[in-house]
């Protein structure tokens, strides 16, 4: 089973469709064996300390913590992201993870340039790939990124419209 890494903006984002059969969190932790770093966690539990959806997308992910292992990392004190992105990436390369899963659209250049041998994945690309595999129907995985971009503020984000224009019918 491949080895996932996920930075806290996209456990949010997975976590924002908590309906079982299509859910990307259950489907996500399912598939791949899921580490996250524990300053993940600590930022996960201030988000869960909101009433709103980003709160309550935190506390699905929280709620599932035996799904996923956690791990401790030392941070690099020069690497210019927040403590969940620097622990992810560096948990990634660390770990040797095959897959960084990170929805920090602002900076994915950055990040991807920090990654040695893992490949970035964003949640508008985990859904492709969970179509691909026959975990969601692409009908299902299109509304999930609506339900996930309504939530995310994600609507003028030109890297999801791309990511949803390739679940489109040709």
């Amino acid at each position: 089973m491949a080895t996932l890494v996920a930075d806290t903006s996209a456990l949010v984002s997975l976590g924002t469709v908590s309906e079982p059969n299509r859910s990307p969190l259950s489907h996500c932790l399912d598939g791949y064996e899921v580490l996250v770093p524990e300053a993940v966690v600590a930022e996960l539990e201030v988000i869960a300390s909101y009433d709103d959806a980003h709160g309550r997308a935190a506390s699905v992910v929280l709620d599932r913590r035996t799904a996923y292992a956690t791990q401790a990392v030392v941070l690099d004190t020069d690497f210019p992201l927040d403590d969940g992105e620097n622990a992810a990436v560096t948990l990634a390369n660390t770990e040797e993870a095959e897959l960084l899963l990170c929805d920090e659209f602002t900076r994915l250049g950055l990040i991807h340039a920090s990654l040695r041998n893992t490949r970035l994945v964003t949640t508008p690309t985990l859904l492709s790939v969970l179509v691909r595999k026959g975990r969601l129907t692409t009908e299902d995985a299109r509304t999930v990124l609506d339900e996930i971009s309504a939530a995310r503020s994600w609507e003028a984000n030109s890297y999801v419209q791309r990511a949803r224009s390739l679940l489109d019918p040709a």
